[in-house]
């Protein structure tokens, strides 16, 4: 049987879950003010997002991992006896990672690498890798763990509020604005992360509360009768959060919980502070 291994983005945010599973990474670089941050590494959430909102007018820019960082990655893995890799991305219509990943995999001789577009971020990218690695230490094979992570990225889904879409249309991460630009700045839309892993703008808002409200009223419209995992993905959001979880917790009687999980720097450059998210993946047993 062949030994199995996995590698994650940095954007998945796995670096603020406690596993134990030998899941390597790949980490994107943040640019802020001049200087240059390895994610999670030189910068932690709570550190960039306290300098966000000290230099609020700075827009910060991310520079995907190189392709001999990567091929570094995969080499290391190759040295500790691995013989495949799945390696799991953002999704590559927000980063190019994926292509990235791609390149360096036909660099690598003697261990075959299968790439996974994730076609999201964050948590869920995270449940994709923590779940491919319990299959591949449970011995299960390369094909059969794809399987899975295919019906995942079919069955989860992540609706968003940001405070403001300065960031996201800088950094060119919101796709479809053509009919938001002359008022863009003075609204703040219902966002999703669509079917192809775009973030979209699907609803016209006036004000955040509005806003907020509307992410807790669409998700329960469409899926409060399904067996899902929910949670929040936050830019710091502070009170919003917990707000958020009582309206999920009294529109949805039978939920019981939502955890919480941080956006990474890299990540909430493009979301900008105060972001947030709700989040979910069907319970596939």
């Amino acid at each position: 049987m062949s030994k199995t291994g996995v590698i994650v983005c940095g954007n998945s945010g796995i670096d603020y879950l406690k596993h134990d599973y030998d899941i390597r990474l790949i980490r994107s670089t943040l640019l802020f003010d001049d200087s240059e941050y390895t994610d999670f590494v030189d910068i932690k959430a709570d550190e960039f997002y306290q300098m966000l909102s000290e230099k609020p007018d700075v827009t910060p820019s991310t520079a995907q991992t190189s392709t001999g960082v990567i091929l570094e990655t995969l080499e290391a893995m190759k040295n500790d006896g691995y013989q495949e890799v799945i390696v799991i991305t953002i999704s590559s219509n927000l980063s190019g990672t994926y292509e990235g990943v791609r390149l360096a995999a036909n660099m690598i001789e003697g261990m075959k690498v299968t790439v996974f577009d994730s076609l999201t971020l964050a948590y869920a990218e995270s449940f994709m890798a923590l779940t491919a690695a319990e299959m591949a230490k449970n011995g299960k094979s390369v094909a059969e763990i794809i399987d899975v992570l295919v019906k995942i990225r079919d069955n989860q889904g992540i609706l968003i509020s940001v405070d403001t879409l300065r960031y996201l249309v800088k950094n060119g991460r919101l796709s479809g604005a053509s009919g938001f630009v002359g008022s863009l700045l003075k609204i703040k839309p219902m966002l999703h992360l669509s079917r192809q892993g775009k973030v979209e703008a699907i609803e016209k808002i006036r004000t955040r509360q509005k806003a907020l409200n509307r992410i807790v009223e669409k998700y329960t419209e469409d899926h409060k009768d399904e067996n899902n995992e929910v949670f929040i993905l936050h830019a710091n959001a502070g009170e919003t959060v917990e707000y958020v979880r009582s309206e999920l917790l009294k529109a949805i009687p039978n939920l019981t919980t939502v955890n919480d999980y941080p956006l990474t720097p890299v990540v909430g450059a493009h979301a900008g502070p105060n972001a947030l998210a709700i989040g979910w993946i069907k319970k596939l047993k």
